[in-house]
């Protein structure tokens, strides 16, 4: 059992950064679900199944095989985030105050810092993917060119006054509905999702019989070689690991435990499963993942519902990218002394986020930021299911919650090791037929059990 309290003398928003969810702020299920539907609804997705696919002349895998890494790779996902969900459930803490228990009152700033990055960095990706393909639905009628990346040997091309003016009106348009923190999410959420998902299926449908059915779609694609299965479920689990931890701070909103494994199953058995599986059908049969660009290509009509679909699947993801921020950050500014404000928050990550997207981070970055991202970013989360599930039992006493020590070192070691190892496995090429990112985050498990039972917890804490 977790002992739930309230510390009134802490500050209290509607989003209870530093204070336990009570149980009357709780939101209803079926809300939750479509924010989990909205929030893993990323064109990740359709890149994913297209790289599975062999987009682009590369090795890929025959669909019999892609739907076994994706099942595999979404059904490890599913379990992480249960796993981290339910923690999240039934203290009602965020990630940043769960991580107290494991890392240490300070200590739980390595994973926030951490976090913090990688949702800026996704933020300005999907703020990019956004202008990126309302640039092509647009053109260039201006003429003018604001960032050319060839002129740094980058062979992509140059950012358009239009893609980077989106850029921007897109980017500020997501800082602000992410200021009404979770129910804004719900706003966006709830009328969008279920349109978003009877599109992808129509789609999918659509490329399928194009294609010539799917007798010559799987005769196609049984051609795809090259690609090992472990490389395809690590590519799955890169894709969205970041999602899964994030997954704390939504998920604490949950009323029951039911309700944390329908949002997981939304995401990870539905949603994203299904954008892989039309990446791939789209790649096979049309020659293209994304299915917003096969759409252009058919009338203005159909381009036009493409593009808007391709918007509002991806606002909701990018509200939960900054809402999520701002539940990283904000946590660590109070931690040193500084004032917090989550509107300020948002909004100052909001604008050097939509800064970045306009100038070209999407389309530079986002291919090293997803394989680096699916390396070091398990680890992070690999002391606190240690410590909940494995030291402590399920069993956080919410007293605790403002006396923690300043450094458990045992966690910020155990991570360390987890994202070093990681990272030395793929660059020297070691247990490559293993995920590289689920290794790291066992060892990370691993590591700080033994060390937890072996050192004597007043060795390893220091307190300030």
């Amino acid at each position: 059992m977790t002992t739930s309290t309230e510390d009134p003398h802490l500050p209290v928003d509607g989003d209870y950064m530093f204070t336990p969810i009570p149980d009357h702020a709780r939101r209803p299920t079926w809300k939750q679900i479509l924010v989990w539907i909205g929030f893993g609804y990323v064109a990740t997705g359709l890149f994913i199944g297209g790289t599975l696919a062999g987009w682009g002349g590369n090795p890929g895998v025959s669909f019999p095989k892609a739907l076994l890494a994706i099942t595999i790779g979404m059904g490890i996902l599913f379990i992480i985030t249960s796993l981290l969900g339910i923690m999240a459930q039934k203290t009602g803490l965020s990630l940043a105050l769960l991580s107290r228990y494991s890392y240490g009152a300070l200590g739980a700033n390595l994973p926030m810092l951490a976090m913090g990055l990688l949702t800026l960095g996704w933020f300005s990706a999907i703020t990019g993917m956004v202008g990126d393909i309302w640039g092509t639905f647009v053109g260039n009628p201006s003429g003018m060119i604001i960032f050319d990346p060839a002129s740094l040997g980058y062979s992509i091309p140059p950012i358009t006054l239009e893609v980077f003016a989106i850029c921007l009106f897109c980017g500020m348009l997501f800082t602000i509905t992410s200021l009404y923190g979770m129910k804004g999410l719900e706003i966006i959420a709830i009328p969008v999702s279920p349109v978003i998902m009877a599109i992808a299926v129509f789609v999918g449908i659509s490329m399928l019989q194009e294609g010539g059915g799917i007798t010559a779609f799987i005769e196609k694609s049984s051609l795809n070689t090259g690609m090992s299965l472990s490389t395809g479920i690590t590519m799955l689990i890169g894709s969205w690991i970041a999602g899964a931890i994030m997954g704390v701070d939504l998920f604490r909103f949950n009323k029951n435990v039911r309700a944390v494994l329908w949002g997981a199953a939304a995401c990870f058995i539905f949603t994203n499963p299904l954008l892989n599986i039309v990446g791939y059908i789209g790649t096979i049969t049309v020659g293209q993942p994304n299915y917003v660009q096969w759409m252009m290509d058919k009338s203005f009509i159909f381009a036009l519902v493409g593009v808007l679909t391709w918007t509002l699947s991806l606002w909701t993801t990018n509200d939960a990218e900054l809402y999520c921020n701002a539940m990283y950050t904000g946590p660590v500014l109070k931690s040193y002394g500084v004032p917090v404000n989550k509107k300020k928050l948002i909004l100052t990550v909001g604008i050097i986020g939509s800064i970045l997207g306009s100038i070209g981070f999407y389309q530079i970055f986002f291919a090293q930021f997803i394989n680096y991202l699916g390396i070091m970013a398990p680890p992070l989360a690999g002391p606190l299911l240690a410590d909940y599930y494995l030291i402590r039992r399920q069993r956080y006493d919410l007293k605790e919650l403002n006396s923690h020590p300043s450094y458990n070192w045992i966690g910020i070691i155990s991570a360390i090791v987890g994202m070093f190892l990681g990272l030395i496995f793929v660059v020297q090429n070691i247990l490559t037929e293993w995920p590289t990112g689920l290794l790291a985050l066992f060892i990370t498990v691993a590591l700080y059990t033994v060390l937890r039972l072996l050192v004597p917890h007043k060795a390893v804490v220091i307190s300030q």
